[in-house]
């Protein structure tokens, strides 16, 4: 394990490791996995990555168990959700085998950066397709560079599991109906940057976006899926444009498990006031929840919170799937990977 590293203070971003792992497809196969320790690509001025938007990628963890070994968190999912994403914008697909055994090996690569048990740190693993042939005109690549990185974060709760509020805004669209929203591409993530920095300078943590045609239905919450339980039932928003969550995914079924009724569905903006918790889920938090929720346009503030704590099927569902990936509590669901 790395020396003098205060592993309880990590920030959430990104951290220099040893090594990231490489593979190239060219001429209709893909080639050799290839070990580096640049943190540099080299690429061509013109590489659709670039002009036209040819890039995709993934994020999941590992975490160091209780038991001291190494677990990597549904990485079939996030095999499954990247060639998703592949397929959507005409990049090649990465076979599943390629990408795990390129998880895993940069995962062993940097062993020595998997944070300790008990610090409530995670190695994050970061994979990125990116097209690499010079295009002038519109046209998908032919050559592309796969890649995986990663970096030891901090828990994304600097402050603890306590509620954050966030807005509605309708003046900002995060994709378009039957865009790319569905599939991981960075194009999403610049399209809500705006709307994103508007909300954090009128203090909120997130835009819950609506749906982009008729603005009645909830879509996601930021970069991150939205849930809510209202009467005992988790409901969360079924969409065309909406990225599946491999973490709300985890969250349904665990709610399952804990004998819910799972609802994934249209939600109108009226149901928040019949809702007792609320939360945004996602990779980094896993579940982040909600105190109040201001839709900017009407005024209409509403309280999902009445005591301004974190609700207790919130609370639960997160401290479970934390527990899983840690090795605290027995994997049911067979969702982690030991690395060996």
């Amino acid at each position: 394990m790395v020396e003098n590293f205060d592993w309880s203070n990590l920030p959430f971003g990104y951290q220099k490791t040893d090594y990231n792992v490489r593979c190239y497809f060219r001429d209709g196969k893909w080639g050799e996995i290839e070990v580096s320790t640049s943190e540099t690509v080299e690429m061509h001025i013109a590489a659709t990555a670039l002009h036209y938007g040819q890039e995709i990628f993934e994020g999941l963890k590992a975490f160091r168990g209780k038991d001291g070994k190494i677990r990597v968190f549904r990485l079939e999912d996030n095999a499954r959700r990247i060639r998703q994403s592949a397929e959507g914008i005409k990049m090649e697909p990465v076979p599943y085998e390629l990408f795990k055994k390129m998880v895993l090996e940069v995962v062993k690569l940097n062993e020595r950066f998997v944070p300790p048990y008990g610090s409530g740190a995670s190695l994050y693993i970061r994979p990125l397709e990116i097209g690499m042939t010079a295009r002038v005109g519109v046209k998908p690549a032919d050559e592309f560079l796969f890649l995986i990185l990663v970096s030891p974060v901090g828990p994304y709760f600097k402050g603890g599991f306590k509620n954050t509020d966030i807005c509605i805004m309708r003046e900002y669209d995060r994709v378009a109906p039957r865009g790319t929203g569905r599939w991981k591409v960075g194009g999403n993530y610049a399209a809500s940057m705006a709307a994103g920095e508007r909300a954090h300078e009128l203090g909120y943590s997130a835009v819950l976006y609506l749906d982009p045609r008729e603005k009645k239905y909830l879509d996601e919450c930021g970069p991150a899926n939205f849930f809510a339980v209202k009467n005992g039932v988790y409901i969360t928003p079924a969409s065309d444009s909406i990225l599946p969550s491999v973490t709300n995914d985890s969250l349904q079924q665990l709610a399952r498990d804990m004998g819910m009724t799972v609802e994934q569905r249209h939600i109108t903006i009226d149901e928040l006031e019949q809702c007792q918790e609320a939360a945004a889920c996602g990779t980094a938090a896993v579940a982040s929840p909600i105190g109040n929720i201001d839709d900017l346009d009407t005024g209409k503030r509403y309280v999902i919170s009445k005591d301004g704590k974190p609700g207790p099927v919130v609370t639960a569902l997160y401290n479970k799937l934390r527990a899983i990936q840690y090795g605290e509590e027995e994997d049911t669901h067979n969702w982690c990977t030991i690395v060996e």
